[in-house]
């Protein structure tokens, strides 16, 4: 099964700068290896025979893109986790890549430790969100509400800790305010995320979210 200590991630990203960096840094940090890196989601799922522990990838790429493609992978290899690289904090893809299955995004320009960290956290069961995916993600589940025959799907934890982000506050103070780590925030969002997952497989609460909200 391999070293349970040591990352595997595959990347998919079409700059062959970034990919060819970022592939160093995953070789050279202990850890971490990289088991493949791609230009595309056809090139990745065609040679990838068996699922790396983090998916690393670009949003914007060319044939089939970043927020599809992830869903194409989740359903090939569920049991990797996303993580989803972009450029600018467009929040209208990276709530679709969401929804597709990814379980974290991290800004391009972030330096190589920060990219490290987010692919250490989803790997732990932890993700990463940021204020204005907090209000999407908030809306989705009060969309969800009446479709699901009762309250959205959310523990008291959860609403609290969404509450608290879209407030705009950060993973720190929302932690302090709920007397909880950091690490367990992360943790919630995480659930969270899966739980989104987990109701979009619904053909009409997807069309529902599609509609109300991208």
């Amino acid at each position: 099964m391999g070293d349970p200590t040591n990352i595997r991630v595959a990347l998919i990203e079409d700059e062959e700068e970034v990919r060819q960096g970022l592939s160093y840094i995953l070789n050279q940090t202990e850890g971490f290896s990289c088991v493949g890196a791609f230009v595309s989601y056809e090139e990745a799922l065609a040679q990838l025979k068996s699922p790396p522990d983090v998916l690393l990838s670009d949003i914007g790429l060319p044939g089939i893109k970043g927020d599809e493609g992830a869903a194409h992978f989740k359903q090939r290899f569920p049991s990797t986790a996303i993580v989803m690289l972009t450029i600018y904090r467009d929040d209208e893809r990276i709530f679709r890549s969401l929804l597709s299955g990814a379980s974290g995004y991290i800004l391009k320009k972030e330096p190589p430790g920060k990219i490290l960290d987010a692919i250490r956290d989803v790997h732990a069961g932890g993700a990463t969100m940021s204020a204005d995916i907090a209000v999407k993600v908030f809306n989705a589940f009060r969309a969800l509400a009446p479709r699901t025959g009762g309250g959205a799907p959310l523990t008291d934890r959860e609403e609290q800790i969404l509450q608290e982000l879209v407030k705009g506050n950060s993973y720190k103070t929302t932690a302090d305010h709920l007397f909880i780590s950091i690490h367990t925030v992360r943790f919630h969002i995480r659930s969270i995320y899966e739980k989104l997952h987990v109701h979009s497989k619904s053909e009409a609460v997807a069309k529902a979210l599609k509609n109300r909200l991208l």
